[in-house]
């Protein structure tokens, strides 16, 4: 797969990097040998983004052309507007530490493929280039009196200091070598991205998951990498996204979600997905208007906390709207406890959703794929706790024991009711959890980015599983790119 640096005046590029073509901008807008080529990254380092000029118009015709630009037009655009550049919390947080013992009112920082030659400005560059993915990037700050992100630009490749030059060699080769073909490379028609994350406590894949799905990947023609959160600038050199991390609205997963969908890529589980799935509020409204059946339920308030024990009975279940793996579910047992444990949870959010207690021995769960039935588990309750993860001193979770069923074996109506439920939310990747007393059924939420561990999800279909999954990516792909690729 080729890969071209694209600058104004090659003579103007100061580098030698073996595994890179340098090619001035108008030769590769102009010259039919770059049209013909199929799907090589095109790295913009052209001295101006400006609307219509020769840097603007190379991103613009690689994307026409299938190609890989970085940056995309979009982010062209972002960085020229002033409401485009704000940071997020996690940037600014980044920018006050990292600048605070700076005595200048004034600060630039030049970012080299997300790298810094000071150490103490790392983080800050890498964060600065996951926001704003341009190859060469100067950011500047201002302090008036915390510091501000005043203003993005890039950087000519004449303007490069002669004594940074080595440096930045080190951080293209280091990106470059990020993205080295596989041993199957010759076969590989796609390019696929799993997000997952070390630092998620409860991931929905554990390792030896992961090794299939990339085994099951490659298998189908994809090229695999495994990312983690800072590799958000490099979304668009991939055909497709996986995220198997522990997914929230609020948070990184839901970012690279979103850009990936930009940037036209499949992804598992979209945006649209996780938004869903992240608030059981939205889950409860959608489940009742469309007569799915669910415990009885009060979206309870500030100014309702008195009727939630008349409707409901008590014990009860409140739940955190956001909450995952059994944490921010709490039982309630009286209407002391039910009154405290509302108050807490209204302090989080406007909204927090009431349920009868419903104790079973196990939870159905329905994992769904592009609305068909992938699995079905039993998953029993933690040892002497009425929910499937019981949490320990220290945050650590524990579970219940397990057993997984083929489709066909499992009861047809817990299988009918999973499709149902999920549905209703898209054509992703959803785990359905329903309890079932006295033969009635009733979906509990509807998770996406489920859960799918070695020896636990797989344990009947085993390898068949990680093929289906990867069977959907390539389809979709397929249909999108018309079977051309990208």
């Amino acid at each position: 797969m080729a890969t071209l640096i694209v600058v104004d005046e090659p003579r103007d590029w100061p580098l030698l990097i073996p595994s890179a073509e340098v090619v001035a901008a108008r030769s590769y807008l102009t010259e039919a040998r770059f049209s013909a080529l199929r799907r090589p990254r095109v790295y913009n380092l052209c001295e101006s983004y400006a609307y219509q000029a020769s840097g603007y118009y190379v991103s613009l015709l690689a994307a026409a052309r299938g190609h890989r630009p970085l940056p995309d037009v979009l982010t062209m655009q972002d960085i020229k507007s002033p409401a485009l550049i704000r940071p997020t919390e996690e940037l600014e947080e980044l920018m006050q530490r990292a600048l605070q013992d700076m005595a200048e009112e004034r600060f630039e920082l030049s970012v080299y493929f997300g790298h810094h030659p000071q150490p103490r400005f790392q983080r800050l560059a890498q964060a600065l280039f996951n926001l704003f993915p341009v190859p060469l990037l100067k950011a500047s700050f201002l302090r008036r009196p915390k510091w501000r992100l005043q203003g993005l630009r890039p950087i000519p490749v004449g303007d490069i200091p002669a004594g940074q030059r080595e440096f930045l060699r080190g951080a293209i080769e280091q990106h470059f070598a990020r993205r080295m073909p596989a041993p199957k490379a010759p076969a590989v028609r796609h390019e696929l991205a799993i997000l997952a994350n070390p630092a998620d406590r409860s991931p929905p894949s554990d390792p030896p998951a992961l090794r299939r799905f990339e085994r099951a990947a490659e298998a189908h023609g994809f090229e695999v990498e495994i990312i983690g959160p800072d590799d958000f600038g490099r979304i668009a050199e991939f055909d497709a996204l996986f995220i198997r991390e522990t997914t929230q609205v609020n948070h990184h997963t839901y970012r690279f979600a979103s850009r990936a969908r930009a940037e036209g890529l499949i992804v598992i589980d979209d945006p649209d997905s996780i938004v869903r799935c992240a608030n059981k509020v939205y889950l409860a409204e959608l489940m009742t208007r469309l007569g799915i059946p669910t415990p009885r339920t009060v979206i309870a308030h500030r100014n309702n906390i008195e009727r939630v024990a008349g409707e409901l009975g008590l014990p009860c279940v409140l739940k955190q709207p956001d909450s995952s793996f059994s944490q921010g579910v709490v039982k309630v047992q009286d209407a002391g406890e039910l009154r405290a444990a509302l108050r807490q949870l209204l302090e989080r959010s406007d909204l927090v959703v009431a349920q009868e207690f419903m104790p079973t021995s196990f939870d159905w769960r329905v994992g769904v794929l592009d609305r068909r039935a992938l699995f079905v588990c039993r998953y029993f309750m933690a040892r002497n706790h009425w929910q499937i993860y019981k949490q320990q001193a220290g945050g650590k979770l524990t579970g219940g024991r397990w057993e997984t069923l083929r489709v066909e074996a499992a009861p047809p109506a817990v299988v009918e009711l999973g499709l149902r439920a999920a549905n209703a939310i898209g054509d992703g990747f959803y785990g359905v959890d329903i309890k079932e007393i006295d033969g009635r059924h009733v979906v509990m939420e509807v998770n996406d980015n489920p859960s799918v561990e070695r020896g636990v999800e797989d344990q009947a279909l085993g390898d068949a599983l990680y093929e289906r999954v990867m069977q959907v990516f390539r389809a979709r792909l397929e249909a999108a790119r018309g079977g051309n690729g990208r």
